[in-house]
């Protein structure tokens, strides 16, 4: 009997060794999901990330599993990872479904865009990669940070009417309604966001900026650059006819921190607070 228990001991302890290893070579194709693995101590196990992991520096420093937002079959393989954490929709239901057959774990773990979503999505990301102890201590310092950071906000009499403007170039340009990631953050930095008629994103429109008559315009900086610059931005049509082009109030911040909505949230909020009521 004493030999039995120890040859299923040893097979259980086989079991959960060979787990852990099948977890050793990671690929995230979020700049999110990228980070959230790093702060928790398995930034070496990421052997390829999406091209929006860009923080910290060594992040940005791993192979990249695709040029763009596709990836194929082939080229996640070409990895060998043993597991790979994916936001909704990223990877198709078809190689998704292959690499499962052949023996990768595909973790979908969705975002949510609040204070508690930050916390419920490094749980998930920890658990996901088998560290969950490492997870519980991360939320929790994440927890502090958070209540410091809504704690510190500057206010004013009123809170500043933000339109965020997604932009690569004059000819592609979307505004941020209710629901986003940027209307969320705008809210929790003390901002209020000036489009509520629409959900998510929408075209760009002259009509539309002069009509909600914002105080301030927030861009991610690439977006910017795109259009020319901050003086670039202000040329804008429509635009010497709202606050914005009065107070020159324009913006830019990086577009990986802004929605982070992970372990860099309290600094987001901090940031985008700090800019909104600068002088």
């Amino acid at each position: 009997m004493t030999h039995i228990i120890v040859l299923c001991f040893s097979l259980l302890t086989v079991f959960y060794t060979q787990n852990i290893v099948a977890q050793n070579r990671i690929i995230t194709l979020s700049g999110a999901l990228s980070e959230t693995v790093h702060a928790l101590g398995k930034g070496k196990n990421i052997v390829a990330v999406d091209v929006t992991s860009e923080y910290p520096a060594a992040i940005k420093q791993k192979p990249r599993a695709s040029r763009d937002r596709t990836f194929s079959l082939e080229g996640l393989l070409a990895f060998k990872p043993d597991l790979i954490l994916v936001p909704p929709n990223e990877i198709s239901y078809a190689v998704e479904s292959k690499l499962k057959r052949l023996g990768v774990k595909v973790v979908t773990i969705q975002q949510e865009y609040s204070a508690k979503g930050a916390e419920r999505f490094v749980r998930e990301v920890a658990d996901a990669i088998g560290a969950s102890a490492a997870g519980a201590t991360l939320v929790k310092k994440l927890q502090t940070d958070i209540k410091q950071a809504l704690a510190g906000l500057q206010t004013g009499a009123n809170k500043p009417k933000v339109i965020f403007i997604y932009a690569r170039g004059v000819g592609t340009m979307s505004v941020a309604g209710k629901g986003s990631s940027l209307d969320a953050i705008i809210s929790l930095a003390g901002g209020r966001n000036a489009v509520q008629e629409f959900n998510d994103f929408k075209p760009y429109s002259t009509e539309a900026l002069i009509k909600a008559n914002p105080d301030v315009l927030l861009l991610f900086d690439f977006g910017t650059s795109s259009l020319g610059g901050k003086n670039a931005v202000l040329n804008m049509p429509g635009v010497s006819l709202t606050n914005v082009g009065k107070n020159k109030r324009v913006i830019s911040m990086d577009g990986n921190l802004l929605v982070n909505f992970s372990v860099r949230l309290p600094q987001a909020i901090k940031e985008l607070n700090q800019q909104l009521y600068r002088n």
